[in-house]
């Protein structure tokens, strides 16, 4: 497959060497010597023709631009990948020639193969994603005490900590490992029905040879043919789609923390990293440039996936193959995305100091809420609310800290006075106790998300 200068920029080498063109063709190469090894066993085929097949299932040997060229004017990649094959085994034995392919259709060999190169591109996917998220949750231990400012619509709401932020983080990408999983266990199933899909050519030994086939390639055995039926083959790409996601979402969180002027995280610093052509001073966010990105590319391929589901008959007809050119796309942002955050959170740098600062400077405002519900238990919750409003307004007016404010406030009032522990007033405004309900939260999720991690198998735990 070859991608663009700005593709590459946004992804990983890895991901685009399982779609690069030698590796789908290779793949198809590999279900073709399968097919042929099954045949054979199953007394379709000579077990000598079979022997010569898997001779030529290399696809070094063949002239890959040659095929991509003859593959527009013939409508299929399979048409003269399997001509170039039938040619290169005829050369050797022209009897073997007659057997490859036998009973096969272009479909097939295609879809098959796209089923193998997704499965590489899952392992990758797989093992960059685990990284990410053990590190969010060894982070998230690390800080489950941290104060940090919660913001809601942009603006800052209530003290919580780094560690249940870092947690909530994590929790989708784990959930996404394990629903890959799911997806993929039903999705990397191989593709063989022949013409449209009844395996007639093979007649009753079809079966048998499908189940040999799969089990070569290390492929689910599927129940029948799926060659209009993309159900779950969507579904594995609609999961992918989510899991960018969930990046995109991590990647907006930590750029937003990572701005001049809030300054509670960086992305690690380097050398040629995150710098300006124009401005020596600035420390660009450049993974989480690249996340967002990528990302932001993903849904409209999910889009085409979904929208191409309306196949015809027992082969679609320009549907198919538009899902084809969009799938790799689709692994390509997300691995892009995956790896640029796993660089992101791998060496960022916490300023915890600056996140207490930022706190300190709202005037202890972030804490009116609590102050208004323990208020509440001595005077109602109306009468609190209108009395919380009128302190907050007095301290942001004098530039006061509304601790202070409050403090004096009971202190001037003697029912307030007299009913109010002013030592458990006052610690409403430490942060420790702010945040000690979302760390408790943090620690009880991480052990269930770590356990999550840690069941066996992945999402590609065939060979």
């Amino acid at each position: 497959m070859s991608v663009s200068i700005f593709d590459s920029f946004l992804t990983t080498s890895e991901i685009i060497q399982v779609f690069d063109d030698e590796a789908v063709l290779q793949a198809m190469l590999r279900f073709e010597v399968a097919l042929a090894n099954a045949q054979a066993q199953e007394g379709v085929i000579p077990a000598e023709a079979a022997q010569v097949i898997a001779r030529h299932g290399d696809i070094a040997a063949y002239d890959v631009q040659a095929i991509i060229v003859a593959s527009r004017r013939a409508g299929s990649m399979a048409i003269p990948l399997v001509k170039a094959l039938t040619k290169a085994v005829g050369d050797d034995d022209k009897s073997a020639a007659t057997h490859v392919h036998w009973g096969s259709t272009s479909q097939d060999v295609i879809d098959t193969g796209m089923v193998l190169a997704t499965r590489d591109a899952l392992r990758l996917i797989d093992t960059t994603l685990l990284s990410l998220a053990e590190r969010l949750l060894d982070l998230a231990d690390q800080h489950l005490h941290t104060p940090v400012l919660a913001r809601t619509l942009m603006q800052p709401a209530q003290v919580t900590s780094l560690g249940f932020k870092f947690t909530a983080w994590a929790a989708p990408l784990v959930r996404a490992r394990r629903h890959l999983k799911a997806a993929a266990g039903r999705a990397l199933q191989l593709q063989l029905g022949g013409a449209v899909g009844t395996l007639a050519v093979m007649g009753d030994k079809g079966p048998a040879v499908v189940r040999r086939t799969a089990a070569e390639l290390g492929l689910a055995v599927p129940d029948a043919a799926w060659h209009t039926q993309r159900d779950e083959w969507v579904r594995l790409g609609l999961q992918v789609a989510v899991l960018a996601g969930s990046l995109g979402k991590l990647a907006t969180d930590f750029s937003l923390m990572a701005q001049g002027e809030i300054a509670e995280l960086a992305e690690p610093a380097g050398a040629g990293r995150g710098g300006s052509t124009a401005m020596p001073h600035k420390r660009n966010p450049v993974s989480c440039m690249t996340a967002l990105a990528a990302a932001g590319r993903v849904p409209q391929r999910a889009a085409a996936l979904l929208a191409n589901m309306g196949q015809e008959h027992e082969r679609g007809l320009g549907n198919w193959q538009a899902e084809l050119a969009e799938w790799p796309g689709l692994f390509i942002s997300t691995h892009g995305a995956l790896q640029a955050m796993r660089e992101a959170i791998e060496g960022v740098h916490i300023d915890t100091a600056r996140m207490q600062r930022n706190i300190d400077a709202l005037q202890g405002l972030v804490y009116a809420e609590a102050v208004s519900i323990y208020l509440a238990g001595a005077i109602g919750k109306p009468q609190a609310h209108t009395l919380m409003e009128e302190l907050t307004g007095r301290a942001v007016s004098e530039s006061r800290p509304l601790g202070e404010v409050v403090i004096e406030a009971v202190r001037r009032d003697e029912q307030l006075d007299s009913r109010l522990d002013l030592d458990a007033l006052q610690a409403l405004f430490d942060p420790r106790v702010a945040n000690a309900n979302a760390a408790e939260l943090a620690r009880a999720q991480m052990a269930s998300l770590r356990q999550a991690l840690n069941e066996p198998g992945s999402p590609t735990s065939q060979p």
